[in-house]
Formats: structure tokens, sequence, C-alpha cells
């Protein structure tokens, strides 16, 4: 099962993460504490091992602002997660040739199905708020989640080191784990809470 850490913004971030090398950084690019410009996030990059793969986080961007990420270098892959459609997911394939991951705000399982049938290459399943997209830092009801799904998925939502397990016990099809507010302490984030989750995930759970 693979692990993301998202919501990278400091140099120190990036420092934490080259220990231990996560399958996936996020930088996000949409108003919220953790955003980056894409400036910044190219220096991050410019940082960040080249082992760890970087996904732009963004919620109803202007195509031409997201694909201009990709093309700095900044990102490796785009991860759309605000309501965005399938034309707005062939726009992007028309000038960039990277992973799209489409988040789905899930409250119930027709959610999870209504964001499969577009033509991403991975979903994320996140829990549903009415007043944000996503880092809400709780967790949905992952027993709601149907047995076959059409991409691959990204777990996220309240993920830390005290449900960590679980989650992976009860979705064992999940292609990842996406960790944000789980790793941070006083909203910043903290070395340690990064090498546990990661040792968590590698170890299979154990």
């Amino acid at each position: 099962m693979k692990i993301k850490i998202c919501g990278i913004r400091r140099e120190e971030d990036v420092m934490f993460l080259n220990e231990n090398l996560p399958d996936f950084a996020g930088f996000i690019f949409a108003d919220t504490r953790r955003k980056v410009t894409k400036e910044q996030a190219l220096e991050l990059r410019k940082l960040l091992d080249r082992r760890i793969k970087a996904f732009g986080v963004f919620v109803n961007a202007p195509a031409e602002e997201v694909c201009a990420c990709v093309q700095n270098g900044s990102v490796d892959a785009i991860q759309l997660h605000g309501d965005e459609t399938e034309e707005y997911i062939q726009e992007i394939r028309r000038h960039v040739s990277v992973p799209i991951i489409k988040a789905a705000r899930v409250r119930e399982a027709s959610d999870i199905l209504a964001s499969d049938r577009l033509s991403c290459d991975y979903l994320l399943l996140d829990t549903y708020s009415a007043v944000q997209y996503g880092g809400t830092g709780r967790a949905f009801a992952w027993d709601i989640i149907p047995d076959k799904l059409a991409h691959p998925y990204f777990l996220a939502g309240g993920l830390y080191e005290g449900n960590i397990r679980e989650a992976m016990e009860k979705c064992p099809r999940c292609y990842g784990l996406d960790v944000s507010g789980g790793v941070e302490t006083d909203g910043i984030k903290d070395r340690e809470k990064i090498n546990k989750i990661i040792k968590i995930v590698r170890s299979g759970g154990k």
C-alpha cells in the first residue's frame, strides 16, 4: 500500500520526507492554510528526493494554471479536489500527460460511483464537508466503499497513527493512504509523526 504526505509547504517538511521516502508528496495550490504558490512548489520540488512523486492539489482552478504547474516541473501528477467535470479533465489531457486523481467528497456510496465514472487515473476518497473541499480531519464510514471500482483509490480524511492500521485492514483494496493533518502538531508537519506513519504503512500495518 502506498503512502502520500500532503500539505508540504516548508523546506523542513521536504527534509522530513526525504528521510523516509513516502511514495508521494502533496503541494496544495487551493486557498487553505497549507497553500503554496507554483513558484514555492517549484523550489520545494527541487529539494524533494526524485524518488518521491509530487502531486499538485487544485480546487476548481483554471485549467491553464493547473497545466502550468506541470509544465514548470512543480508537480508530477494532478489531484482535482473540487467540482471538476469530465470536460475539464479532457481539457487538462489536451495539454499535459500526467496522472490525474479525482477526489470524491464522500457522504454515501453514490458519491464514489459518480467520480468513478470519470476518465481520471485514480480516485481519492475524502470526507464530505458542506463548507470546505477536503482537509476536514474527519474520517468517513469506510464500509460504504464499493467492493468493485473502475479506478484504484487513495483513502483520505482523518488518518493518523491511531487509525491507520484499521484503515489498512478495512480497506485492503486501497491503493494508497493520504495523510496531512494526522502528521502535524499545532498545524506544522511533525517529523516523528511522519516517521511513525510511514513505518506503519511500510510494515504492512504490523
